[in-house]
């Protein structure tokens, strides 16, 4: 999960204030030096990181919070507003001009992930009802233009490409095409070095004079800390850049990109890769990030997640079901693979309030739900369509038909009978919005 370490670090220091009835300003600042030298661990920019705790001390050190009942739940309070300040506030959107198309300039070094983000970001877009166009401009790297071509296939985004005619040509070749055929998003797959030179630097502007982006993206990888941090300062000066694409968000990083960023070049970050799939890409919400970062979870996000992959009329009929009681098998199986739709599982419980840290070590199975879809498609119809017939021989059946064990089909008995007893609670309340309703499927199964 995103910032692990820092977020085990930052627990620390508050269960410490946690454990005080009353906080004196040596409780506080001892707490700070902590919350300093965690974001330090974590690669955040050294000034970033003082200026960080100095703000917190001097709020947190205030008579008002001194003097209330829970100080140190105050000071967390405190904590979360300024990271979700230091990030930026809120989530910016990308610069969209009154006239389509939107052009966007993907950049960053070699490696960062600028192919596959340039797919992740026009398959978003997509699903928004837009019709972006993939240009490939990297015509320097190996087999560059097959890899957009094949993200691109995936995305189900076209993808203009001239071969290795010059970038600066194929930009403005793109941008006419988008204009004839109605697309209006162009997102410009530019070439990458190894690291900051003038080429780079010379061939970039170039494209900048030549078709006036309305946002120029940098994509920088997450897990390289600090010398992404580096590496965006150095782009913002050279080119101007709007906005950061942070990648390998969901790896093994320490954070201090996504909290120096905004603070050292004045440039939000408006995107997040969060995932290897072409799905896994989010809008950066710093305050969401806050949340998640001191252990609060994510509801918003998980129910976002939830509602992408359930339709209202998926919704309509599941509701239906519930308040009637012939909710079956069928049913269920349709449900677990919604939420395998979802992404990965253990980031999301992570998104769950308290779940994050219980669930830290855990060892999750992230085929349980394959085996759970193996019993299933071992029924007959009737025995999905009406459980109660499952006796004790057709059990048996079931389990030698799925490669499982008698236990296994026992357990899922007993979940989809949890579900059925969530079910007669919730047919009282009506309304109930699609990804609420999604939620409430992942407790009965068992999930949170």
């Amino acid at each position: 999960m995103p910032f692990e370490g820092l977020s085990d670090k930052l627990a620390a220091a508050f269960k410490k204030m946690r454990s005080r009835g009353r906080l004196t300003e040596s409780n506080v600042r001892d707490a700070m030096r902590e919350v300093r030298l965690a974001l330090l661990e974590a690669d955040v920019n050294y000034k970033v990181a003082k200026d960080f705790t100095a703000r917190v001390a001097d709020r947190a050190i205030g008579e008002k919070v001194m003097e209330s009942l829970t100080p140190a739940q105050m000071v967390i309070k405190i904590v979360n507003e300024e990271m979700t300040a230091l990030m930026g506030g809120q989530a910016v959107r990308i610069n969209s001009p009154a006239k389509p198309p939107c052009i966007i300039m993907m950049c960053g070094l070699q490696g960062a992930g600028k192919t596959t983000h340039a797919g992740k970001l026009g398959k978003m877009l997509k699903s928004q009802g837009h019709r972006p166009l993939l240009v490939a401009c990297d015509i320097y790297r190996p087999a560059a233009i097959t890899q957009l071509q094949v993200v691109g296939e995936k995305a189900g985004v076209p993808v203009f490409e001239m071969g290795t005619a010059n970038p600066v040509e194929i930009a403005k070749k793109a941008v006419a095409h988008a204009r004839d055929y109605g697309n209006d998003y162009v997102i410009l797959d530019t070439a990458g070095r190894l690291h900051i030179n003038e080429e780079l630097m010379d061939e970039l502007r170039a494209v900048k004079a030549a078709v006036s982006p309305a946002e120029i993206m940098l994509v920088v990888d997450a897990m390289t800390g600090q010398d992404a941090v580096n590496a965006a300062g150095a782009f913002h000066e050279a080119l101007g850049i709007d906005g950061v694409m942070l990648t390998k968000l969901d790896g093994d990083t320490r954070g201090g990109a996504a909290l120096s960023v905004r603070a050292v070049t004045g440039r939000p970050v408006k995107f997040a890769g969060i995932g290897e799939k072409l799905d896994d890409l989010e809008v950066f919400h710093p305050d969401r990030m806050a949340s998640r970062i001191l252990g609060m979870g994510d509801v918003l996000s998980l129910i976002e997640k939830a509602e992408q992959q359930f339709s209202e009329k998926e919704a309509a009929e599941l509701e239906k079901k519930f308040l009637q009681n012939s909710f079956d098998m069928n049913d269920m199986l349709d449900q677990f693979r919604q939420l395998k739709k979802m992404g990965d599982l253990k980031g999301i419980l992570g998104m769950i309030p308290g779940v994050g840290r219980q669930i830290k070590d855990a060892d999750i199975d992230m085929k349980q739900m394959d085996r759970m879809e193996a019993i299933i498609l071992s029924m007959t119809a009737k025995e999905r369509s009406k459980p109660d017939l499952i006796n004790p021989p057709r059990k048996r059946r079931i389990a030698a038909g799925s490669g499982m064990r008698v236990e296994d089909v026992n357990k899922l008995i007993k979940q989809y009978d949890q579900m059925k007893q969530m079910m007669k609670q919730m047919r009282g309340g009506k309304g109930k919005k699609k990804g609420r309703m999604n939620m409430d499927v992942m407790r009965g199964m068992g999930l949170q």
